[in-house]
């Protein structure tokens, strides 16, 4: 940062003279000392630095954030780092899915068994005939319906913690 001004991050953990030019500088003040030192247990500061010299000026910030992040998952998740989060929170949207589909088709059995001819039909309703198929139909629909078949636990509220897969390694191989 030059003379007279604090050593950024780096140069302070580092314990070296922050040159002017300094390419950490500018991603890493002085005031937030934690940003560089998980970086550099992550990556190393020499990586970091190849890194950010090997990038042009504008793309230098989204590069540190990225590390930043990046390191912040490998300290919670060295194996996997933020793709063991990208894909933690995959398979909650999937579960979620899954329960609103559920719960969509509880509701449209729910609203059937109430009024099940108030449904909208492409049949003439003019002709009898086809209003008793279309009913029978609908009936057909009800009982082929086998909603006890669903686990349980899709109808709780959807806030549950224990419905939403605790372990992000009880998943398939990112890899394959």
């Amino acid at each position: 940062m030059g003379s007279g001004s604090s050593p950024c991050a780096s140069c302070r953990l580092l314990r070296r003279r922050c040159a002017k030019g300094c390419i950490f500088a500018p991603y890493f003040p002085s005031d937030d000392p934690h940003k560089f030192a998980i970086v550099h247990k992550v990556f190393g500061a020499s990586n970091v630095s190849k890194m950010l010299q090997e990038l042009p000026i504008h793309q230098r910030g989204d590069a540190v954030s990225s590390l930043v992040y990046e390191a912040n998952a490998r300290m919670r998740d060295p194996v996997y780092g933020c793709v063991g989060a990208i894909s933690f929170l995959q398979n909650q949207v999937s579960e979620l899915q899954m329960q609103l589909a559920v719960a969509q088709a509880e509701t449209l059995c729910f609203q059937m068994q109430q009024d099940p001819v108030a449904l909208p039909t492409q049949i003439d309703q003019h002709q009898h005939h086809h209003q008793h198929q279309d009913h029978d139909q609908k009936s057909l629909l009800l009982s082929n319906s086998d909603f006890n078949s669903i686990p349980h636990q899709y109808f709780s509220s959807f806030a549950s913690p224990s419905n939403v897969i605790q372990d992000p390694l009880k998943r398939e191989s990112l890899w394959t």
